[in-house]
């Protein structure tokens, strides 16, 4: 057996000996005696090692054995380190509650025209109404592959990401896009007319641009269902994907996604669709490089031979 000395960089959290683990055991079961032995949840609970070339705690990988995680076969000691999280959260929770927003913002400057200060209700426009539609689909989208397509190779994070993550969705996809897109748009005229615009383009060009929307969420969904479906074995393997989207870019779902919000500004040409564009776009060409980078890092020749653009098909 190996001697473990693992010492708590927390408070909260006792410092732990254990004698009954070898280096080729996960390092998933040291978690659960820890676990154990402070009454404590193991999603809570982070273990590292000291890299002692920089320094610098370097996280150990919970479903891997201590040797997969660079600690040499067979010692006979170990030091490792403990953190406590903090209070975490599931990730299919968060995702769902990220998602509501909309559904309260939405419906609410739809349809409670008072919030506008008018004396007489004013008829949408065709491309208010349509946009209303889209974006209750493409939410009500969002929350159906949360509980039922997604998988999660973490179990939860940080309780307080709840807060931060909701900001995107309930603030800039929900307040933002709702209150100025939903106004009366013969009301307003000088400054009020710019932040209050919608476009007012011919009914083909409308419908066009929700054909647009609507093959661009289909494909998103085609691509989140092969992902799901890569990780029905385990869920923390890593597999180049391929099929529908990924033999031209590392991340189509994240360009689906930006094409459907692209025919979502141009339908309503509200500023505030474009500033919800161009954030989320942007976000996602970050996850997008930070993907397209691992893949090279894991799979090496092989992944780099298939000569996949990052975000935009046979563009970047």
């Amino acid at each position: 057996m190996t001697s473990i000395e693992v010492k708590s960089r927390s408070r909260s959290i006792k410092s732990y000996s254990s004698n009954e683990l070898t280096t080729d055991s996960l390092v998933d079961e040291l978690i659960e005696e820890l676990s154990q032995d402070n009454k404590m949840s193991k999603h809570r609970l982070r273990l590292t090692r000291l890299d002692e070339t920089n320094g610098k705690q370097i996280p150990l990988v919970a479903h891997q054995t201590f040797a997969q995680n660079g600690i040499p076969k067979g010692n006979e000691k170990i030091q490792l380190y403990v953190k406590d999280l903090g209070p975490q959260i599931s990730w299919r929770t968060v995702f769902l509650v990220e998602y509501f927003g909309p559904f309260i913002f939405h419906p609410l400057f739809f349809f409670v025209q008072s919030l506008y200060n008018v004396a007489v209700p004013f008829k949408h426009t065709q491309a208010q109404v349509l946009a209303y539609a889209i974006v209750l689909l493409h939410f009500a989208k969002r929350e159906y592959e949360t509980l039922y397509v997604h998988k999660f190779s973490n179990a939860t994070m940080p309780l307080f990401n709840i807060f931060k993550n909701s900001t995107h969705y309930w603030i800039l996809s929900g307040f933002n896009l709702a209150y100025f897109v939903y106004a009366p748009t013969t009301r307003y005229s000088g400054l009020l007319g710019f932040i209050f615009h919608v476009n007012e383009l011919p009914t083909w060009a409308n419908y066009a641009l929700v054909a647009l929307w609507a093959f661009a969420e289909l494909s998103n969904l085609k691509t989140h269902l092969i992902l799901s479906r890569l990780r029905n074995e385990d869920a923390k393997k890593y597999v180049i994907p391929y099929g529908y989207g990924f033999n031209w870019v590392s991340c189509p779902n994240y360009f689906f996604e930006s094409l459907s919000w692209l025919a979502y500004a141009l339908l309503v040409g509200n500023w505030s669709a474009w500033i919800f564009f161009f954030v989320s776009t942007g976000q996602m060409w970050l996850w997008a490089v930070k993907k397209h980078r691992r893949y090279l890092k894991t799979f090496g020749d092989d992944y780099k031979k298939l000569k996949r653009k990052i975000f935009v098909p046979f563009v970047i």
